[in-house]
């Protein structure tokens, strides 16, 4: 066993564990849907921007924009998206999900809570909210170190 302060135990690591171990739990739900992790993560966004522009959705979910244009296309065959032509670009598309969409979000959906409950589980609603809180606190001062790092060296937006 490692001493503290040890990379294994750092708190990048643990919320690295903690990501794939959700991501993992999330996946087992998942099996037999017909839909990939990323296909989730790209309905789960266009519910929450809708008619946003596919180069805006790549950037919004930090993957190339070829890696989204596959993706789109697997979602557009299945019926649960569309692209729409943007009218004041013509190289661009918009996307909006479908109605037959609906019910495959409301499904993630219930597959992100379950999956919530499991991590969640035994855990005092007040250790979850300070939890919460140092999190997003943790993800602030990192955004802000960007952004300095971005202006002392003259270098433009992250990536």
């Amino acid at each position: 066993m490692s001493s503290p302060g040890e990379p294994e135990e750092s708190v990048g690591f643990l919320i690295h564990d903690v990501a794939r171990l959700l991501r993992r739990n999330f996946n087992r739900r998942m099996q037999g849907s017909g839909l990939t992790q990323e296909q989730c993560r790209v309905i789960l966004q266009l519910s929450r921007n809708a008619d946003i522009r596919q180069v805006e959705l790549a950037e919004l979910m930090e993957i190339r924009p070829i890696t989204l244009a596959r993706l789109l296309d697997k979602l557009e065959e299945g019926g649960l998206i569309e692209r729409r032509r943007d009218t004041g670009d013509r190289r661009a598309f918009r996307l909006h999900l479908t109605r037959a969409s609906r019910s495959v979000l409301a499904k993630i959906l219930a597959i992100g809570a379950a999956t919530r409950l499991d991590a969640n589980r035994d855990i005092p609603p007040d250790d979850l909210e300070s939890m919460y809180a140092v999190l997003c606190r943790l993800k602030a001062n990192l955004l802000r170190a960007e952004e300095h790092e971005r202006e002392e060296t003259g270098k433009g937006p992250a990536k």
